[in-house]
């Protein structure tokens, strides 16, 4: 009976020496999970791909929901910018793509905070940013818990020459929305908008009488990008323009006189006048248009303007036939109106 008491405690003993293997293989295993989980999930460097992956996803929500993402009172006030910009840039489809995102390195600069540094593609363009993020603490026992110490939210500030309208990744947005609308139409306008960093946005203006070139704009910091989209006169506008003058110049050769009222042509003519004179235009001047400081013009352009008309002598009462060209020069200034016509001043 003895033998079978001795085996017993034996395997007792073996099942004891199995489950605290176990136990410790377990807990081993645990810790190593838990401090891979704090490494790479939950480590500064971690912390910063969620908000980068969130971006690459165009999940705007998951991104803004990161604890730091959304700027403070304070950090507008100390980059000396309003606190009222538009959120207008902050939405899913106005994100580009953000590819092969890459740790680059995280150090602790401060106690507790760390620079993390990325590299990645926005559209094709290789890129890189830091952000500064704060540990604050931990949740569910061992976990590291972060928040960003400077938001990564940027602000892009656009500058429309000659224009207000403006398309942004294909949101076309009016910059005089954020004008004070008492004040005069401005020629040139600026806005500012909160912007995700890092974006790459495409910027650019196409109407039917403006154009500007297509621009990529990579943000990739917390602070104000600038750009500035130099909108120019469209061939359709010059068009119209030219259009319009040579419709003018047609009315003032219908006007049977000398000196056609209101025109940039006529004759001065000492002697007798006999019958009506006939004006047509032979060379209409070539409109071209630059931006001014308040509209576009046209410097003043040669043209030549054709009178037949018959002329009695007062010394001798010979009768002749002035037939012949009369050169004149012809300046305007052209203004774009907010229905989208145009309105033209000779001067």
């Amino acid at each position: 009976m003895s033998t079978g008491g001795g085996d017993q405690r034996g395997r007792r003993m073996r099942a004891i020496v199995a489950v605290v293997g176990i136990s410790a293989l377990l807990l081993v295993a645990l810790g190593a999970a838990i401090g891979s989980l704090n490494r790479d999930v939950y480590s500064a460097g971690g912390f910063v791909r969620q908000y980068l992956n969130a971006l690459a996803r165009h999940d705007t929500t998951g991104a803004l929901s990161l604890p730091g993402v959304t700027p403070t009172n304070e950090q507008f006030a100390a980059a000396g910018l309003p606190t009222d910009l538009p959120k207008t840039l902050l939405r899913d489809s106005v994100l580009g793509e953000l590819e092969n995102i890459q740790l680059v390195g995280d150090t602790e600069t401060a106690p507790g905070i760390h620079t993390v540094s990325y590299s990645f593609t926005l559209g094709d363009v290789p890129s890189n940013m830091s952000f500064s993020v704060k540990r604050t603490g931990t949740f569910a026992g061992p976990f590291t818990s972060w928040r960003f110490e400077t938001s990564p939210i940027g602000v892009l500030q656009v500058d429309v020459k000659h224009q207000s309208i403006f398309t942004v990744n294909g949101l076309s947005l009016d910059t005089r929305t954020q004008a004070d609308p008492a004040a005069p139409r401005a020629f040139s306008n600026q806005a500012s908008y909160l912007a995700f960093a890092p974006n790459l946005y495409t910027i650019a203006h196409e109407s039917v009488l403006l154009t500007s070139p297509e621009q990529n704009v990579p943000v990739t910091s917390s602070g104000v990008t600038e750009v500035t989209v130099d909108t120019e006169p469209t061939k359709n506008f010059v068009l119209q323009v030219q259009k319009e003058v040579d419709t003018f110049l047609d009315a003032c050769a219908t006007q049977q006189v000398l000196q056609p009222s209101d025109c940039p042509f006529g004759v001065v003519i000492d002697d007798r006048i006999k019958g009506l004179p006939a004006w047509s235009i032979a060379d209409y001047p070539a409109v071209t248009l630059s931006a001014g400081e308040s509209a576009f013009e046209m410097p003043d352009t040669t043209g030549q303007a054709h009178i037949v008309v018959d002329v009695q002598s007062l010394f001798d009462g010979e009768m002749t036939t002035r037939d012949e060209d009369v050169p004149f020069a012809i300046g305007l200034t052209v203004a774009i109106r907010g229905d989208g016509s145009i309105a033209i001043q000779l001067h």
